[in-house]
């Protein structure tokens, strides 16, 4: 068994909701625990509003749960769903080096961790290029880079397919798949799971703030995700009558 990495334990986060009705309590997550082992990968699907997101937040340390217990031993990574709003430097390099300027490593350092993570993440004939023009997958890539210049372990990529085209997720799931061959601990949250299902050494569902499943990607396939209002990954496209998600 590998090392435990991340454990949650009863977690709960509760918010303050008014209504006509009057004021009340909404649990966003109810009493979710869950363990993370170093190198997996963690696939964590459920609706929107399931509380992934959330989730995600608790565990790099942005919000605090409202009880529970959280243990990381790692240092986190977050790659958000909109990556425009990650990305801070006008250029691919500029936006790396801002990480490593902050934590004021020396020069040569940052210069060898840039052009690392520039090889890695296949930007290196784009360093000069305006951050802004880069594609969507790109930008992904340029946000990892950033992580992977910091020397981040765990990774969190949250819809890292939202508003890619084919070719971007494909670029994605490459540096993914890459990540995970070199032993960095990934947790990708999606409702996408014909894109990344394969991926997965494990499989989370939320739905509607509590862990509904938590097992082997292959049992997860013989659940009922509808019910809990995730399109199931297996199907069979032979004609264009096949081509609607109904």
């Amino acid at each position: 068994m590998s090392e435990e990495i991340i454990s949650l334990k009863n977690i709960t986060k509760t918010f303050v909701q008014s209504s006509f009705d009057g004021v009340f309590n909404f649990k966003a997550l109810d009493d979710v625990s869950l363990s993370v082992f170093k190198g997996e990968l963690l696939l964590i699907s459920g609706a929107n509003g399931s509380g992934k997101t959330l989730l995600m937040s608790i565990i790099a340390g942005l919000i605090r749960p409202s009880s529970g217990l959280v243990e990381v031993k790692e240092r986190c990574g977050i790659v958000f769903q909109d990556s425009d709003l990650q990305i801070l430097g006008e250029t691919p390099e500029e936006d790396i080096l801002f990480g490593l300027k902050n934590i004021k490593l020396p020069i040569e350092e940052r210069n060898k961790r840039l052009e690392e993570a520039l090889k890695k993440t296949g930007l290196m004939d784009k360093r000069y290029y305006s951050s802004r023009s880069l594609s969507g997958g790109e930008k992904r890539r340029l946000c990892v880079a950033g992580i992977l210049a910091m020397r981040f372990p765990v990774i969190i990529f949250d819809e890292p397919y939202a508003n890619l085209d084919y070719e971007g997720v494909v670029q994605v799931n490459a540096l993914i798949k890459e990540l995970r061959a070199e032993n960095y601990t990934i947790l990708l949250l999606s409702h996408e799971l014909e894109k990344c299902y394969a991926l997965a050494d494990r499989f989370l569902v939320l739905h509607r703030g509590k862990k509904v499943f938590d097992g082997l990607p292959d049992d997860g396939l013989n659940q009922n995700l509808k019910e809990w209002s995730i399109r199931p990954p297996l199907f069979s496209y032979t004609k264009r009558e096949d081509l609607i998600w109904i």
